[in-house]
């Protein structure tokens, strides 16, 4: 069997897509370089506990891709909601000016996460990906995290919700 065309076009889709709040991330790694690479991401979420797995997905036209495929581990951050500008920042621009005056800490197995006292962080081996669409699926293998009290910045209906508490 396959799948039937679909009944609607993609703004539609999209903003069906868009009643489900998600979180923001900012994931990071390193080039074959050792130069910091990063980019604000939303469509992270858990997939496992034993072994602890999560799953994001990058587009296919991300200048960031050839990193993530090569990367042998990387740490997705989840902003509190207080850190909009920094949500911004990682979206656009270049990775110059995404990293200019963000301090990088190294976390235990060493990839590179910021030091932005966000809400949550998972350091993560690249387990597998996946072509899917217009995307590639990363699985990452949890090996450190650390969480934090801070309430997170929530995306929906194509904007972040800011009022306090997420």
């Amino acid at each position: 069997m396959i799948a039937r065309a679909p009944s609607f076009n993609d703004r539609e889709f999209k903003q069906a897509l868009g009643r489900f709040p998600t979180g923001v991330t900012i994931v990071t790694a390193r080039d074959q370089t050792g130069v910091p690479v990063g980019l604000t991401v939303s469509s992270f979420n858990s997939v496992s506990l034993n072994p602890p797995l999560v799953v994001w997905s990058l587009k296919r036209s991300s200048h960031s891709l050839a990193v993530f495929e090569q990367c042998e581990r990387y740490v997705i951050q989840v902003l509190a909601n207080d850190q909009l500008e920094l949500a911004k920042r990682f979206a656009s621009g270049t990775p110059a000016e995404r990293f200019s005056g963000q301090r990088l800490l190294d976390c235990p197995n060493g990839a590179p996460r910021l030091d932005a006292h966000c809400a949550a962080w998972f350091e993560c081996y690249n387990r597998r990906f996946y072509e899917e669409g217009d995307h590639i699926v990363l699985i990452g293998e949890v090996e450190a995290c650390a969480h934090s009290t801070r309430a997170p910045l929530i995306y929906h209906g194509g904007g972040y919700d800011l009022t306090p508490g997420g």
